[in-house]
């Protein structure tokens, strides 16, 4: 197995200044005025990346401005290009845009095209694959072909997309199912070595915008951190008390829910893990390494500290509904700040605030090409609930509220 740290790089969720902040575009409830032809093509432009034709333009100028957009998001560039770009830097530690398409960036694809409440992605039972007819290989567990081939053979993402359930493919448990967080590209990227907090962590950067510098809080208690962080780095308690636990007290009890899954690949033969597959421990299976249901790496570095938190199960609580973290608007409708696993712990996470505020940011700057200032976030996040959490009727208002630009 390889190691590595789960935390340390910068946050890269910038801080929106008062520089940055435009007049905001007020959509009237219930306008319909025809927009422009210069308005229609500046939507299409910002959602699809590519010009309109001239028929599409003449029939988006005689529509509102809402109507239009999402007109545009019927044209397949919206989902084999902003969409795949917009997704492919979530499935990856290095953030980049330039990796093959994935189980992870497909079931995204696909949830905007078939507009899903967009907070399934982080609990839901699916994942999409390419349609059959094809001439694709198989989905596969220790492989990312099927995609790869999906995308080179150059089709349209928006036709050739299918819904399956992730549990019949996969092989896990319903309940252990936790929509992109269980798809295999995530599991490459933040299972594999290392403790398992690393899924926690990209999870919150890339889905609540907020890096562990954000939510850094030295109040919370300290009963969960687990043994392999020092008390006393470098001979010195105060770092632990005003650095380490600020991270750690918040984070270890909520990556307890990963506390039975792994990666496993031949680090030797395979270091980036590309022939590697998703492990879980269903109910029965003892690790050799904890004599638990818990995976062994949650003993990593268990000398450091060896009266640390022991890992027991996959139990997870949320201290962050207390204190200043508690501005993150951690929902009533879903779990009570506890539960069992990832599908739970992921309906906490997707039902807050702040991951309905960080989807139209980032689908605003997608869009946009700059920060939303507060109106208009607070406009989209409204709009983003009213349509049952359909991402692809942000789009179309975020290119409606930058159309004057």
């Amino acid at each position: 197995m390889t190691s590595r740290s789960p935390i340390g790089r910068s946050s890269l969720c910038k801080t929106i200044t008062a520089a940055c902040l435009l007049t905001t575009f007020v959509i009237a409830p219930g306008a319909a005025n025809a927009i422009s032809r210069d308005q229609a093509k500046r939507i299409h432009e910002r959602i699809t990346g590519v010009p309109p034709t001239a028929e599409k333009l003449t029939e988006m100028a005689g529509e509102d401005a809402i109507t239009a957009a999402l007109d545009a998001t019927e044209n397949p560039a919206f989902y084999d290009v902003t969409l795949k770009n917009f997704a492919a830097p979530w499935t990856n530690e290095a953030m980049s845009s330039f990796v093959p398409l994935n189980d992870y960036t497909a079931t995204v694809i696909g949830a905007v095209r078939d507009n899903r409440d967009f907070r399934s992605i982080l609990f839901g039972d699916y994942l999409y694959t390419g349609g059959s007819g094809l001439g694709l290989p198989a989905y596969s567990n220790t492989n990312n072909a099927h995609y790869e081939q999906l995308e080179e053979s150059g089709v349209s993402l928006k036709d050739n997309l299918q819904y399956v359930t992730q549990s019949a493919v996969n092989g896990l448990p319903p309940e252990a199912t936790a929509g992109i967080m269980t798809s295999r590209a995530a599991s490459q990227a933040y299972f594999s070595g290392g403790t398992n907090r690393a899924m926690f962590r990209f999870t919150l950067l890339n889905h609540l915008c907020n890096d562990l510098e954000q939510v850094n809080d030295v109040t919370r208690p300290t009963d969960r951190i687990r043994q392999d962080i020092s008390r006393s780095p470098g001979g010195d308690s105060r770092v632990f008390l005003n650095s380490c636990v600020g991270c750690h007290s918040g984070m270890d009890p909520m990556a307890q829910a990963f506390a039975y899954y792994d990666f496993e690949y031949d680090a030797d033969a395979d270091p980036d893990g590309n022939l590697g597959r998703l492990v879980y421990n269903t109910v029965g299976t003892v690790d050799p390494e904890t004599g638990t249901r818990v995976q062994g790496k949650y003993l990593i570095n268990s000398a450091n500290f060896e009266h640390g938190y022991i890992t027991p199960d996959d139990h997870w609580d949320n201290y962050w509904r207390q204190g200043p973290n508690a501005r993150l608007g951690w929902s009533s409708n879903g779990p009570d700040g506890s539960g069992s696993g990832a599908k739970s712990l992921g309906e906490e996470l997707a039902k807050s605030e702040a991951f309905a505020e960080c989807q139209v940011k980032k689908v605003f700057r997608n869009v946009c090409f700059r920060e939303p200032n507060q109106s208009q976030i607070t406009t989209l996040v409204g709009g983003f609930k009213t349509s049952n959490f359909s991402l692809r009727q942000v789009f179309a208002e975020s290119a409606v509220q930058c159309m004057g630009d």
